[in-house]
């Protein structure tokens, strides 16, 4: 598969600084801490006035993937929306800490999470046709997108969405760009959303269960698709899903949540190849199908 265009992934409004991929940004210097940091994250039903997340931390520097894998109910959403600041009306964060862009979220006003999701973090869920307005060109709603980021004219936006369709390996960008949702197939809207997510380059990217019902085909795409974000811009990633051999592929580290709670964390490596929970060896035996040992293998990514 070819590389993904520098002019694309590496542009900047004019007049910023040319810095390396993957690497801090030049005004926060070198020693740059976390993208995202969640730090003993309890979230609460406050209907029930049950506890759901039971103390989640970890985490994310530039450039870095870290997994959340788990049965459905475990509780690895609620963490992930917890971070976006979208948690459910009737849930809220009882204990801990989420810091995001070296800002604790619990200080954030609206005004503030509109100005920083999109641009410091962005997300790319499981359902793409959910996030999209079937009424409006694909294109046209990646357009304004950066038109509201980015302060870019009409065509300048139409311009850059069209690049972002070529940069997620979408034939033909101009005319997926005139095209509405019902028009294009599952692993093309997941693509779109993947350029809607990315369009003013975000520092973290949450993905949600986004390969989940692709084909395996379209799958190992995506996932490639994201690797090589991570390694040329130094994208961060968070990688939610029931299926280890995606973590395998992807994730420098992985936590196993079972119940609201994490069982087990550590380097994906050694998590998979030396498991010290029962719950994670469980996990492994249903997945020894995938043979996942072969996505294991290291590999140098961006710092």
């Amino acid at each position: 598969m070819s590389p993904l265009s520098p002019d694309i992934l590496d542009s900047r409004p004019a007049g910023a600084t040319e810095e390396a991929p993957g690497t801090p940004d030049a005004t926060e210097g070198p020693s740059a801490g976390p993208v995202l940091a969640l730090d003993d994250v309890r979230i609460t039903d406050r209907v029930t006035d049950r506890e759901i997340v039971h103390g989640v931390t970890f985490a994310l520097t530039p450039g870095k993937a870290v997994g959340i894998v788990g049965e459905s109910g475990s509780g690895k959403t609620l963490t992930c929306r917890a971070a976006l600041g979208i948690l459910p009306p009737h849930f809220e964060i009882s204990r801990g800490r989420i810091d995001l862009a070296g800002r604790d979220i619990a200080a954030l006003t609206p005004r503030q999470w509109t100005d920083l999701r999109g641009a410091t973090i962005g997300a790319v869920f499981q359902d793409p046709a959910s996030y999209l307005n079937p009424a409006v060109k694909v294109g046209a709603q990646i357009a304004e997108v950066i038109r509201v980021k980015q302060g870019l004219n009409r065509r300048a936006a139409r311009r850059r969405a069209v690049e972002l369709l070529g940069a997620v390996r979408l034939r033909e960008p101009e005319l997926v760009y005139g095209q509405y949702t019902y028009e294009l197939s599952g692993g093309m809207l997941q693509r779109v959303l993947i350029a809607a997510a990315i369009a003013v380059e975000p520092k973290a990217l949450i993905a949600d269960e986004a390969t989940t019902a692709l084909d395996v085909t379209v799958q190992a795409e995506v996932l490639d698709l994201f690797a090589e974000l991570r390694e040329r811009t130094g994208l961060a990633l968070v990688v939610v899903s029931h299926d280890l051999a995606v973590v395998a592929h992807l994730c420098d580290e992985v936590l196993v949540m079972r119940q609201g709670e994490v069982v087990e964390q550590g380097p994906t490596r050694a998590v998979l190849q030396d498991p010290q929970h029962a719950y994670t060896r469980l996990l492994i035996a249903e997945h020894d199908q995938y043979g996942l040992d072969k996505f294991l293998a290291p590999r140098e990514v961006s710092a």
